[in-house]
């Protein structure tokens, strides 16, 4: 109703601005302009040339009615959808792709879980990082955490070992059985810490097997990365992906179901016992 009247007063002035030039144009050629402004030539053709523009708008008003609308047009398409649908079809769900692990970004990931955290890893080097977030997820928020580590007699910890010494001076030789052994024993401070009625939300198993990748996980946010020679997983290239239904994390996520299915349970009661007595 609203911008009706407004639409309606604008012709009605348009057409009074485009009549009062006509007269204008009119008066100059009867002579009766001069008569009333003698020597206004200038203001003349200024009138003619407004009235030439007022016309012009006069018989554009209905068009440009469509600007108008433009809004209730561009609010017809969700921005949000076409965006993330795009980024599925051509990016398979990668949003970023960072030198190297960002423990900032996923402790932030851990601390705005509120479903699920897993990680997939030969060993944590970075538990520390981020193991005070882990405990609040699960006391706080109720969160699941699944945990997947190496089994630490494994003979794949042995050519983790070999691959990691190849290309690295011998200072800095990793020791793979007593990293994954110390990340089992920083595992079971956190489920010592956490109160026992929350204590069945913290899952950890071991396996042996050869990983293809290392994953963190939380939510519906993924970090992914390689084992390659010479070089800790943490210090790779993270392709970091936004979804659990895009062609990437679909992937990833089938390899953490399988590692899972085949990984063993280890009771952080006790977990040197209870590793010893899961046969390879």
């Amino acid at each position: 109703m609203g911008s009706g009247i407004r639409y309606r007063a604008e012709q009605i002035a348009l057409a009074v601005m485009a009549t009062a030039g006509i007269v204008v144009l009119l008066a100059d050629l009867f002579g009766w302009l001069d008569e009333l402004a003698p020597g206004g030539a200038l203001p003349k053709i200024t009138l003619l040339i407004l009235s030439t523009v007022t016309l012009f708008l006069l018989l554009e008003v209905d068009r440009l009615k469509v600007l108008d609308h433009v809004d209730a047009q561009l609010s017809k398409l969700d921005i949000d959808a076409i965006a993330r649908e795009l980024k599925q079809e051509h990016y398979g769900g990668v949003i970023r792709v960072h030198q190297r692990f960002p423990e900032a970004t996923f402790t932030r990931f851990v601390e705005a879980a509120a479903h699920e955290v897993t990680i997939l890893q030969t060993w944590i080097p970075n538990l520390h990082w981020f193991d005070g977030a882990l405990r609040k997820a699960i006391v706080d928020r109720r969160v699941q955490v699944r945990i997947l580590l190496l089994h630490p007699s494994s003979p794949v910890a042995r050519l983790r070992d070999e691959a990691l010494r190849t290309v690295r001076d011998p200072a800095l030789e990793e020791d793979v059985r007593a990293s994954v052994e110390r990340c089992l024993s920083i595992l079971e401070t956190v489920f010592r810490d956490v109160p026992e009625e929350d204590r069945s939300r913290l899952q950890v198993r071991v396996y042996n097997s050869l990983p293809s990748i290392a994953v963190y996980k939380a939510d519906e946010h993924y970090l992914v990365s390689s084992f390659l020679h010479g070089r800790l997983a943490i210090d790779s290239t993270q392709i970091e992906i936004d979804g659990v239904d895009t062609v990437m994390s679909r992937e990833v996520q089938q390899e953490l179901d399988m590692l899972w299915r085949i990984g063993c349970d280890v009771d952080l009661r006790d977990w040197r016992a209870s590793v010893s007595t899961i046969s390879l």
